[in-house]
């Protein structure tokens, strides 16, 4: 995109003028709760409710506010999260990390296999895949890691547990399913201790077409919902270990108001992947909206 194009962007698109300004510090003397409102009006055209939250947008924004548990930050840090995980479900459901570093520069990728992941323990999106280390873009790894370490992450939404996320880098073992050809994200929403819904994140490795979302109820019923991404042109099939993620999602998140707990299923193994306490920061609609106010009403704030 030309800079003309992005300048024009910037200034036609209240989303992107907010994140722009946002990301330059504008907004950073506003309170957790001053943003917060002013980021639920620009990006969902509403005004949030904070003393009668409903939907479950809005309980998300309540929840960063309100429900701050030293505890949550050890749970998304990418690196102490898989020990916190190992823990409660055991060692067998980590994907082995091959090294982890405070500095880019500190990597010896000699050491690193053909094929690795590498990723940024306190963000999301700082991420390089490797599939062929010989033909790795060492510079674009090193400037896309680099920024990325250089944001706190809170300030992007103001979700509480990445505040004190230290910020590092971790190499991974390359995950890839032999029957899908490509490394698919199953996303259990764990309300109240009991898993509701949840969604698989299909081609998000593509380079032509978009990542698709397909939400399901714990039945495996396909669900007539949109949220960020659109569904699969084709739905996915229900992945072989679907009973017992779903068992560990609820497993991990105990008697938690609301944790989105994401597994990946590799060759008939399951493998964890993050835990996220604010899916889309609560600042993306649901299509048909109903289903916001259907998931809001699966946490309970008053208990």
């Amino acid at each position: 995109m030309s800079i003309y194009l992005k300048i024009k962007n910037i200034i036609s698109n209240p989303k992107v003028r907010f994140g722009y300004m946002n990301k330059l510090g504008v907004y950073r003397h506003l309170s957790d709760e001053e943003f917060l409102k002013k980021a639920y009006r620009v990006h969902l055209g509403k005004e949030l409710d904070l003393e009668n939250p409903k939907t479950y947008n809005e309980k998300l924004q309540w929840l960063k506010l309100y429900d701050r548990n030293p505890e949550y930050t050890r749970m998304v840090d990418k690196y102490e999260a898989k020990k916190y995980v190992a823990e409660r479900i055991g060692d067998e459901y980590i994907i082995p990390t091959l090294g982890v570093w405070d500095k880019f520069e500190d990597i010896d990728f000699d050491e690193l296999p053909e094929k690795f992941v590498l990723k940024c323990t306190h963000d999301s999106g700082g991420l390089v895949i490797c599939k062929d280390k010989k033909n790795l873009d060492i510079g674009h790894a090193r400037k896309k890691i680099n920024d990325c370490l250089k944001l706190n992450y809170f300030n992007k939404w103001r979700e509480w547990p990445y505040k004190d996320v230290k910020p590092r880098i971790i190499a991974e073992q390359y995950m890839e399913d032999y029957e899908t050809k490509e490394l698919r994200d199953y996303k259990f929403f764990v309300f109240e201790g009991e898993v509701k819904t949840m969604f698989i994140a299909t081609e998000r490795s593509s380079k032509t077409e978009e990542t698709k979302f397909d939400f399901f109820d714990m039945n495996y019923n396909h669900l007539d919902i949109r949220n960020g991404h659109p569904n699969a042109a084709e739905i996915p099939k229900k992945p072989k270990k679907f009973e017992e993620m779903k068992a560990l999602a609820e497993k991990l998140a105990g008697n938690l108001h609301h944790l989105r707990v994401d597994f990946y299923e590799v060759n008939g193994r399951v493998y964890f992947g993050e835990l996220t306490f604010s899916h889309w920061g609560g600042l993306v609609p649901f299509e048909p909206e109903e289903w916001d106010l259907k998931l809001g009403s699966w946490i309970n704030l008053n208990q």
